[in-house]
């Protein structure tokens, strides 16, 4: 106990009244250090609750800056081509030429491109690995499309392989089927070169799609050369679009030249659809992470200021024989909220210095695991420590104020 300190400050001394701040730290580090495994447990929730604050906005900046950059990617590098020539007297079919894949795959800057519709079948056609179709079942989403279409699209398989300019060329019966399609026909292996019917017409399956990049509700049901389709159900009136996959920033000139490069004759026959800009689709997704994150650093905080505020006032039950010595060596109220006070927010500011630390290396290890890209903002870092200390002094409020209501009479009966 350190009482000396305290007694020139009794009641015939000058400085009866005042307390400077060197003797308010030395009274602090001494009520902090006199039980210091209690002192490192009471930082212990600030450390967590600031260690938390930081982490979740620093690995909330980075998952938006990565969501950002896949949305920028995907988005910038694809474009979407239409065939609105119905009704044109002079095109039957579609507009697009049956060489329209390598027409755009030489343009400098394409990836891959190819067309694609989806195929209207007879009311009564229905999907399953044997001529006994069930009646009842829904009828299946076909896809028509190309190779090309297949790369643009970012198909990737979970077994088997991809149809290419072979099938193409000689309308193979063949299929690719996606993951769901392969669950629900009990399709798990292709080693015995299963079968799936579209009526009657049979379809060898020679891959099971695991995802695609885009257009997902395209390509994830069952997917045929565009020439078996056509030879078994025709070309549909509408409907017929060409997806292109191009280099990061190429996409803007492709859409320009694509209709050009496909019918120099009749570019009018074609509607190009450039990429969209996604900023505000990002924005969302990231203001969205950003609340709900900033909630739950929140509540981290919140936990570490109870934890700091139950410590506190179990040592200010414990120390009221300390407090009760003081104030009749000529403490006043305000020397002892002073003093609790800068014992907490010490604790507090102790705590978002290691939480800070700890926070930070959080979102560097988790960004090195993924590959990602560290982001946090040079204000969170600045701030945190400062949060310590509003949390520490908050959380100090009542027991302080609790330590200087003690009457020094009533605690050295005690």
């Amino acid at each position: 106990m350190r009482a000396s300190s305290w007694a020139r400050w009794g009641p015939a001394g000058p400085d009866s009244t005042g307390l400077s701040v060197r003797d308010l730290i030395a009274e602090a580090t001494a009520g902090i250090l006199q039980r210091p495994a209690r002192s490192l447990l009471t930082a212990l929730g600030t450390v967590l609750g600031v260690g938390a604050f930081v982490a979740v906005l620093g690995l909330t900046a980075t998952a938006a800056a990565q969501i950002d950059a896949r949305f920028s990617v995907l988005s910038a590098t694809e474009v979407g081509i239409e065939d609105v020539s119905a009704g044109t007297d002079d095109v039957v079919g579609t507009a697009f030429p049956p060489d329209a894949d390598a027409r755009l795959a030489a343009l400098n800057g394409v990836r891959a491109a190819g067309v694609h519709w989806s195929v209207q079948l007879p009311a009564d056609v229905r999907l399953s690995t044997s001529l006994a179709t069930d009646a009842g079942a829904e009828q299946p989403s076909v896809t028509a499309a190309t190779p090309g279409a297949l790369e643009a699209a970012g198909a990737r398989l979970r077994e088997g392989r991809l149809f290419d300019a072979y099938h193409e060329e000689n309308a193979s019966e063949v299929a690719l089927i996606g993951q769901g399609v392969a669950d629900r026909l009990g399709i798990t292996t292709l080693e015995n070169r299963p079968t799936v019917f579209l009526g009657t017409r049979p379809f060898t399956v020679m891959g099971i799609l695991g995802g695609v990049d885009r257009k997902t509700e395209t390509f994830l049901s069952v997917v045929l050369p565009r020439s078996t389709a056509q030879q078994a159900w025709g070309l549909p009136k509408e409907g017929v679009w060409m997806i292109v996959s191009t280099e990061l920033g190429a996409a803007s000139q492709i859409a320009h030249g694509a209709a050009h490069a496909l019918r120099p004759d009749h570019p009018e026959y074609f509607s190009v659809v450039p990429p969209p800009d996604p900023k505000e689709l990002r924005g969302d997704v990231s203001t969205d992470l950003s609340q709900l994150f900033l909630v739950l650093a929140g509540v981290s905080l919140l936990i570490g200021g109870v934890g700091i505020a139950n410590t506190t006032l179990v040592a200010v039950l414990e120390r009221t024989g300390e407090i009760g010595l003081r104030r009749s060596l000529g403490a006043r109220a305000h020397h002892i909220t002073g003093q609790f006070l800068a014992e907490s927010g010490a604790l507090g500011t102790l705590g978002g210095l290691v939480g800070t630390s700890l926070g930070a290396v959080t979102v560097l290890g988790v960004a090195l695991n993924r590959e990602w890209t560290p982001v946090l903002h040079p204000g969170v870092v600045a701030a945190a420590p400062l949060i310590g200390l509003a949390t520490g002094l908050m959380a100090g409020l009542y027991p302080s104020w609790r330590a200087s209501r003690v009457e020094p009479a009533e605690a050295l009966r005690r």
